[in-house]
């Protein structure tokens, strides 16, 4: 019992001082950041993250993170880079370095050479006054108190906050460039996510003779033998001008027969929706589902710019693509 409740205590102090690691970085978003931001932003090249040890493994997310929300980025071992891989770099790149204590050997061995060939440098470090930060334009301060580790010893907390900052700074890049869920998609074409991501609505939507639909004034139990054949649930209700009047659903008729309305004597005028929630063809379908799921649907109308009903958007449709 004894052993248990110590590693829960260890657990949680871990947590609370990685926790008061990360709080630590707010009042140090400030002009450094900036300066960081405005020169990737005019890097008419890539960003080029290097670091050694744990610093490595958090370069290597940090330029995966820039990669995937619009900043060109890859990860260049330091190492590597003395013994060919500096080729990889070019004028027009950023390099963001990565040490903690900003004095590991193998990135200060390419300062001359980076400083040589003009290559603007950002440096994210635990030391502000280290050799690395004071040769960077700007430096993202990354210091923390204490690591996680007992001993004060193994990347824990400085590692946390290392990657927390590179998070902050992918996120305001991303904000900066205006991008886009779409433009997110192209990055991440496979799987589950590709799929969420590139699928419009256009590609998974009920069109043309498969989509039912009925005229203003039609009867109730016309509607609804239009809804049988179509097999969706639902019917589109047009103007006679051809765009949307309104929707009728399952859920509809189930609230007509609670009002006791006689279904073989009634107007569809009477009962339907009118109008409905409605979504474009070229809408993603993930931002169809989210339609759905805020105003507790299963069904949307697609329409063209004129709001002419050209589709139906089932819940099912959506599982079907693999978008849920």
């Amino acid at each position: 019992m004894s052993q248990s409740s110590d590693l829960i205590k260890s657990g949680q102090r871990t947590i609370q001082l990685e926790r008061e690691a990360i709080d630590a970085l707010l009042p140090r978003i400030d002009a450094d950041f900036v300066r960081a931001c405005e020169l990737i932003l005019a890097c008419k090249g890539r960003v080029v993250v290097v670091g050694m040890g744990k610093s490595g493994h958090i370069g290597k997310k940090v330029a995966a993170t820039l990669a995937s929300t619009g900043t060109p980025a890859f990860f260049v071992h330091p190492a590597e880079a003395s013994h060919g891989d500096m080729g990889m770099i070019t004028q027009d790149d950023v390099v963001l370095a990565l040490s903690n204590s900003g004095s590991t050997a193998e990135i200060v061995t390419l300062l001359p050479l980076i400083k040589r060939l003009g290559i603007t440098l950002i440096s994210m470090t635990g030391n502000p006054e280290s050799a690395l930060a004071k040769a960077a334009e700007a430096n993202l301060d990354a210091r923390v108190e204490h690591e996680a580790c007992p001993l004060n010893l193994a990347p824990t907390s400085s590692t946390t906050a290392s990657l927390v900052l590179g998070d902050a700074l992918a996120i305001a890049l991303l904000e900066a460039r205006g991008f886009t869920a779409e433009d997110f998609a192209f990055s991440h074409p496979g799987g589950a996510l590709g799929r969420r991501l590139l699928l419009k609505v256009e590609n998974i939507m009920h069109a043309g003779d498969t989509l039912p639909k009925v005229a203003r004034g039609t009867s109730l139990r016309d509607a609804l033998l239009e809804m049988t054949r179509k097999g969706l649930g639902m019917t589109v209700v047009m103007e006679s001008d051809g765009t949307l009047a309104g929707i009728f659903t399952d859920g509809d008729l189930r609230r007509t027969l609670d009002k006791g309305i006689d279904v073989r004597h009634a107007s569809i005028d009477e009962v339907m929706t009118v109008h409905g929630k409605t979504v474009r063809p070229d809408m993603l379908a993930a931002e169809a589902l989210k339609i759905m799921d805020d105003h507790k649907i299963n069904v949307l109308v697609v329409v063209d710019q004129a709001d002419h009903p050209i589709g139906a958007l089932h819940i099912h449709d959506l599982t079907r693509a693999g978008v849920i």
